[in-house]
């Protein structure tokens, strides 16, 4: 994900997930000092948000930064009907922000905070919501292709990053838009995932592995697998042979 040369901006948005990505990369770099790391805060103006803390922290650890400040709280808040889900609008005015400063300030990649937990309950809201089979790839380009975003978090557990940001203290800035707002999809669609992981605790390691395990052959996808071409592959030998049951029951999924 990251190459030596590269210009790394951190996205800091005062939570758990991107202090711990911040603080990593920051040891990673001290380590191997083949790339650069920037920290980018945005003050979107939400209510009761204090980055005093941050400041000291990002001061104290010597790390490059800077807290933008730009009104996308009233924004949403004009937009979005009171009791709706603000999370669309907000996430695609922070994105453009995001990569205009980057581009301004000539960073090749962005760093994202996103867990293994973030990308597997995005891919069952794909699924219900959507009907998409997709989910946040660890490396992905931009619609534009100026921007490589990058998330080295993605085979990190939730839990295990609960467990290091309160032993290393982080001064948290909780975001109080999107946490004032209950029964959101994305909460309803984690805690079912919780909950067949009380049963079967390699449910979520198992979804993470099948986004790196596609059959498309065993899909309906019809622009990315030629159904209409198989017959021209179909060995056809007009003699009748001896039928292998367990590989017929596999290619047929019983």
């Amino acid at each position: 994900m990251i190459q030596a040369g590269d210009r790394v901006m951190v996205c800091l948005s005062g939570g758990k997930d991107s202090y711990t990505l911040l603080k990593l990369l920051t040891l990673l770099k001290r380590r191997y000092n083949k790339f650069e790391i920037f920290a980018f805060t945005l003050d979107q103006s939400h209510p009761g948000w204090s980055d005093a803390g941050m400041r000291q922290w990002l001061q104290d650890n010597k790390i490059p930064y800077e807290i933008l400040t730009e009104d996308t709280y009233s924004i949403v808040k004009e937009k979005i009907p009171e009791g709706n889900t603000y999370c669309s609008l907000c996430s695609r005015l922070r994105r453009g922000i995001i990569y205009r400063y980057a581009e301004k300030h000539g960073f090749n990649k962005i760093a994202l905070g996103h867990h293994r937990d973030d990308l597997i309950t995005t891919l069952l809201m794909s699924i219900f919501y959507s009907g998409e089979i997709k989910s946040m790839p660890p490396k992905l380009l931009s619609d534009n292709k100026k921007h490589i975003v990058i998330r080295p978090l993605v085979y990190c557990q939730e839990n295990d990053i609960i467990t290091y940001a309160n032993e290393q203290r982080f001064p948290i800035i909780p975001c109080n838009l999107c946490g004032s707002q209950e029964n959101l999809v994305r909460q309803k669609t984690k805690m079912l995932i919780l909950q067949l992981a009380k049963e079967n605790p390699k449910i979520p390691s198992n979804m993470l592995h099948a986004l790196t395990s596609v059959k498309l052959s065993q899909l309906m996808d019809k622009t990315h697998w030629d159904f209409r071409g198989l017959e021209g592959l179909q060995e056809l030998t007009g003699e009748a042979k001896e039928v292998d049951f367990d590989l017929a029951g596999e290619e047929l999924g019983f």
